[in-house]
């Protein structure tokens, strides 16, 4: 039986042209892609997205619109991967606050500056969902039934 698809959560913060992105270690490799991450037990969506994006950029958001989601199978190891990914605002950046072990820094680029690292995505997903954004391709947040919505 194969195993069962990783319930993931990204965001997609975008402020005068530029994304708020992380560069991070990954099998080896440094990569960069959303702040995203694994849902945990008992965890609502929104609140995942808001706990991933404060751990590994030190960004505080407020979620306001579902992107979209988005179903991806790594070559690498076979697992399938549902990601959920939100649109967010930028609230405040917590001063000294430690990142996600495996992140090595959160930085804001421009289109042209992720285009000239499209070789170093996590996933195919990373350009993907900011093309779609760019698109204005927006959901309410009302589709989830979720609790802290």
């Amino acid at each position: 039986m194969p195993p069962l698809p990783h319930i993931t959560v990204a965001t997609v913060i975008e402020r005068d042209g530029r994304f708020l992105m992380v560069k991070e270690k990954s099998n080896g490799l440094i990569v960069y892609n959303q702040p995203a991450g694994h849902l945990e037990e008992n965890e609502s969506l929104i609140a995942a997205a808001k706990r991933e994006t404060l751990e590994e950029t030190a960004w505080r958001v407020e979620i306001s619109d579902l992107l979209g989601i988005y179903q991806y199978t790594s070559p690498e190891n076979g697992i399938s991967y549902v990601r959920h990914c939100f649109i967010a605002d930028a609230i405040q950046q917590i001063s000294n606050s430690e990142l996600d072990a495996d992140i090595i820094e959160a930085q804001w680029l421009s289109l042209g500056e992720l285009q000239a690292h499209s070789a170093e995505m996590r996933s195919p997903l990373v350009l993907k969902v900011i093309a779609d954004y760019l698109r204005g391709q927006r959901f309410p947040l009302s589709l989830l039934s979720d609790p802290d919505f």
